[in-house]
């Protein structure tokens, strides 16, 4: 007969048998589990390094932007004198008027106009061109016999302007009807 000692002794041996083999299952269990982790860290890590990224590229746009376009609001304030400008000078060049402008003046006047233009201030074409509602405001319409001429722009009140590619004022026209 087994003493008590043997029993326990076969019955530990029996479990030390079944007990790797269970804890091996385990830690394939927690090696998979670890694995799927990381490959859902390293995922969330990319997508947010590529989140960051398109994040500085835009605001970087956004900065480039505001700084082309920074005197914009002063330009626009300045727009109204380069028309009285234009007026004056049209004015000076009609022969039936007796009034003419002295150099000095013109001289600003081109100097004024160089300066915006450096700036990226530039005049919008429209007289003649055909009417585009996104780049013109219509103040009336006149009848015309023409066919080609409908649609067009006959005369233009106050230029429109872009600066860098930007409009910052639409150009006030009369269009044919």
């Amino acid at each position: 007969m087994m003493g008590r000692s043997q029993k326990s002794e076969e019955i530990n041996t029996k479990e030390k048998k079944s007990t790797p083999t269970v804890k091996k299952t385990n830690y394939k269990r927690e090696a998979e589990e670890l694995t799927i982790e990381l490959a859902e860290a390293k995922d969330k890590y990319l997508r947010l390094f590529a989140e960051f990224e398109n994040y500085k590229k835009r605001n970087s746009k956004e900065r480039f932007d505001l700084i082309k376009t920074a005197g914009q609001d002063t330009i626009s304030a300045i727009l109204p004198v380069l028309d009285d400008f234009d007026r004056a000078k049209k004015s000076a060049e009609d022969s039936t008027n007796d009034e003419r402008l002295s150099d000095g003046v013109l001289l600003v006047y081109n100097k004024l106009y160089a300066v915006l233009k450096n700036k990226g201030l530039t005049e919008m074409e429209s007289t003649g061109e055909i009417f585009d509602p996104e780049l013109h405001e219509a103040i009336t319409e006149i009848p015309t016999s023409k066919e080609k001429d409908k649609g067009r722009i006959a005369d233009t009140i106050e230029k429109g302007y872009y600066l860098n590619d930007k409009i910052i004022r639409f150009a006030k026209v009369v269009v044919s009807k």
